[in-house]
């Protein structure tokens, strides 16, 4: 599962713990990982993943994305994958929480 490759990734890349979901009690920085759409054909596969850096301020949700994008970048180095596509990264704050994050979203290719 494509998934559990990227989660392993991340928590061996970056020094914030990554989640597919919230718990009852979240460190003061981490990510979410969120597939929002896969395709695909010919063993060739690919997935939209949304990346959501959470952190106390605004400008640390800012520089966490920064390194989540280098992480996600990097997952070209695995055999799993064959594609990392940048789509698009903003500012995501939860005006309902009022929690900071930061959202990037990359196209993903993999086997």
């Amino acid at each position: 599962m494509i998934e559990l490759v990227i989660k392993k990734f991340l928590d061996g890349q970056l020094d914030v713990p990554s989640f597919f979901e919230h718990k009852p009690k979240m460190p003061e920085s981490y990510v979410i990982l969120e597939k929002t759409g896969s395709g695909g054909s010919d063993y060739v596969h690919s997935a939209t993943f949304a990346f959501q850096s959470y952190a106390p301020s605004l400008q640390k949700a800012a520089e966490l994305n920064e390194k989540v994008k280098k992480v996600v970048e990097d997952l070209i180095t695995i055999n799993e994958v064959s594609g990392v596509h940048h789509n698009s990264d903003y500012n995501f704050t939860d005006t309902e929480t009022k929690q900071y994050r930061y959202q990037a979203v990359y196209d993903i290719n993999f086997f």
